[in-house]
């Protein structure tokens, strides 16, 4: 059958569409892909680096948070030979005769106020001998028994930045921190043993320069976590460093600290210095005087604690300390007497946080304070064996 050409027009066109679609379909396909606008494409990974690279609120804390930690252990042999696990006279955290015992455990968290993030915190909490005695608080029932600090910090936007504290903290009076490890020796001096270990109330701290620094606190008193009159005890410190090798820190500490009477003040004055002869021989000194009224009566007892250290090789040192310590009304002591004792330590201590430390150190009174074989004598001596080790986040 014949068609005419006016017949077929129709048919025509429409081949020519679909083929001319063909074509273009296949140039396409053929074609590579089309880039996006290169600012979107910057946007893109502007906004998928700043989701990856934002921490976590809790990470970001984290990571200014110091956790630090302890463990320390020991063994002391008295040769006055008092009943085994009775407590060594005129020590305080060293004191259990002839028994391994744990002195402290501690878990610590700090978060250091700065000029850049205002707010901080410290909490210590403490299990072992060291607690149980330093906390011995009759006020509160030792409501505080296993915190050794807690409080909250603050950097005011004043000058260099002044730093205020409030909660219970540790005492800024002496050369010897409570943590062993800390100590040129195992043991604590008289000075220590008898002095304040911590405060609750409020401090402020200001750095001048590198040179200078002023402190400054409100407390209820010396060692309880209430007061045991209604007057508060009011301290001051300066920090002098005039070269790199040499620090000098005066402390004052003022306050009524007998129980129900606030018009007797207790006035103590502690002063410190350390020394830096070479880098492998340090030295110092503490000295404390401390005066108060009893019933009417001046009294006063003041102590003076020598130090010398010297780092043999890079892990083991040797260091002894000498001291004197006299108790004119015997207050603080147990009895009116003048004290001695000598403390020679020798330390091994790994790079990775553990101190093994092996200490001789002798007693002696200018009465017959202490007790041996049953009968009063002037004189103890001890040995102790000591087994540290401690961790830092930040390390």
């Amino acid at each position: 059958m014949r068609h005419h050409a006016s017949d077929l027009t129709p048919w025509l066109r429409a081949t020519r569409v679909l083929l001319a679609a063909s074509a273009c379909t296949a140039v396409l396909a053929s074609a590579p892909a089309m880039a996006a606008p290169p600012a979107a494409e910057d946007a893109a990974e502007e906004t998928t680096t700043t989701v990856q690279d934002k921490p976590a609120p809790v990470v970001d804390f984290l990571k200014k948070v110091e956790f630090t930690g302890l463990v320390d252990t020991y063994f002391t042999y008295n040769f006055n030979k008092p009943a085994t696990g009775t407590y060594t006279p005129l020590r305080n955290f060293d004191v259990k005769h002839n028994q391994f015992s744990v002195a402290l455990v501690e878990l610590a968290l700090n978060k250091p106020a700065t000029s850049e993030d205002r707010v901080g915190f410290r909490f210590d909490l403490d299990y072992g001998q060291v607690a149980q005695i330093f906390n011995s608080d009759p006020l509160d029932g030792n409501n505080l028994l296993n915190v050794q600090q807690g409080y909250v910090s603050y950097v005011a936007p004043v000058g260099s930045g002044l730093t205020i504290d409030v909660g219970k903290f540790v005492t800024p009076i002496g050369t010897e921190p409570t943590e062993s490890k800390d100590n040129y020796n195992y043991s604590r001096a008289f000075l220590y043993a008898l002095g304040p270990y911590y405060h609750v109330g409020t401090r402020v701290g200001y750095t001048v320069n590198d040179k200078f620094s002023l402190g400054a606190m409100l407390v209820n008193g010396w060692n309880a976590s209430g007061d045991n009159n209604s007057g508060k005890s009011f301290g001051l410190s300066a920090t002098l460093k005039p070269t790199s090798k040499v620090t000098i820190i005066q402390n004052l500490l003022m306050g009524p600290e007998q129980n129900d009477n606030s018009d007797d003040v207790r006035t103590m004055s502690d002063t410190n210095l350390s020394v830096s002869l070479t880098d492998k021989l340090a030295t110092g000194l503490n000295y404390a005087y401390v005066k108060d009224t009893i019933a009417g009566e001046k009294v006063s007892w003041q102590g003076l604690a020598l130090y010398l250290r010297g780092q043999v090789t890079d892990v083991f040192a040797i260091a002894p300390r000498f001291e004197i310590f006299n108790d004119d009304a015997g207050l603080v002591s147990g009895a009116v007497q003048n004290l001695k004792e000598f403390t020679l330590t020798g330390e091994l201590k790994h790079k990775d946080g553990l101190i093994f430390r092996a200490e001789f150190r002798r007693d002696w009174s200018d009465i017959d304070f202490f007790t041996k074989d049953g009968a009063a004598t002037d004189n103890q001596n001890t040995f102790t064996v000591s087994a540290t080790y401690s961790f830092s986040s930040k390390q």
